[in-house]
């Protein structure tokens, strides 16, 4: 793990050009760990062992390197960026996936994340947004309808206006929480803030559990490599990954990855679960990829 205290101070390191294909690779094969589940496990109950696990796991690792604890306002600030970004975010892409969402449309339904963000990071954070950003979210919104549109339905499961609507709430708690990341917790040490954090995602998803769930979980070879992977990949990993980025660049420019997201991920659920896009869907692809360009590039 990269130095835990470092404010984003100074030249970038050079890690940081590699980081973002990394990143939208790990961030992909989440939608994917939540498509293997199936129907073996409850998606609330399964995130809810999942976030206590990584949180256990990383307060071993912090124990053992000494890291520094944030004090009692830290820990608040963790907790509630932690409810925010894997907990309502996670919670509402997993509990879409098991009604029938496919993964690729989940990812892109989650890539109107840089467009959230733009309208909510400028006010709060002072960051200045340019007229290309603005053609490239639109862009991508098309892009979004385009793939949606084509396969929307009022059944129970697929994609649904429910799903749709839940998925985009799910967008909208992780653009919020990633805000409130830069904005209040960006001088925690990574290893002990994420042990909050997580913490604070399992009391969201529990509730979630304990409302709607009987926490039945199946414990079958893909509900078990689903859970390493997700927890040592995902959890440990790839957010840890997202917010040194975050501290690096601006929350608007980092956003942006999320549009890649999607199409990676639809390719990696045509390999492994067969779902297939129609060719309107695949030029909504395209047009995410193009607007993702305008969005990210540097002023």
């Amino acid at each position: 793990m990269s130095n835990p205290q470092d404010t984003g101070a100074g030249t970038p390191p050079a890690w940081l050009t590699a980081a973002p294909l990394v990143f939208v690779f790990l961030w992909s094969t989440g939608f994917i760990g939540a498509k293997l589940l199936g129907q073996d496990a409850e998606p609330l109950s399964f995130l809810t062992y999942r976030f206590l696990i990584a949180a256990a796991l990383l307060a071993g690792i912090a124990s053992l390197t000494r890291a520094p604890w944030p004090n009692r306002n830290g820990a608040i600030h963790a907790l509630i960026a932690g409810g925010l970004v894997h907990g309502g975010y996670l919670g509402l892409v997993f509990f879409t996936i098991f009604r029938g969402m496919p993964a690729g449309v989940s990812a892109l339904i989650v890539g109107l994340q840089p467009l959230l963000t733009a309208f909510l990071a400028a006010p709060v954070l002072g960051e200045r947004i340019a007229i290309r950003h603005w053609l490239g979210l639109a862009v991508g919104i098309a892009g979004v309808a385009m793939v949606v549109w084509p396969k929307l339905t009022f059944a129970s499961h697929g994609i649904t206006p429910l799903n749709v609507g839940l998925t985009v709430v799910g967008a909208l708690s992780i653009t919020i929480g990633s805000i409130y990341q830069k904005r209040f917790a960006t001088g925690l040490d990574l290893r002990t803030a994420n042990v909050y954090q997580f913490i604070g995602a399992a009391g969201v998803v529990a509730i979630g559990a304990l409302v709607f769930e009987d926490f039945q979980i199946a414990w079958t070879a893909n509900v078990v490599f689903a859970m390493a992977w997700l927890v040592l990949v995902l959890s440990i990993g790839a957010v840890s990954l997202l917010y040194l980025m975050i501290r690096h660049g601006e929350v608007s420019s980092v956003a942006g990855l999320f549009y890649l997201v999607p199409a990676s991920t639809a390719l990696i659920a045509w390999l492994l679960f067969g779902e297939t896009l129609n060719l309107m869907q695949f030029a909504g692809m395209a047009v995410c990829a193009g607007a993702v360009m305008l969005v990210v590039k540097r002023r």
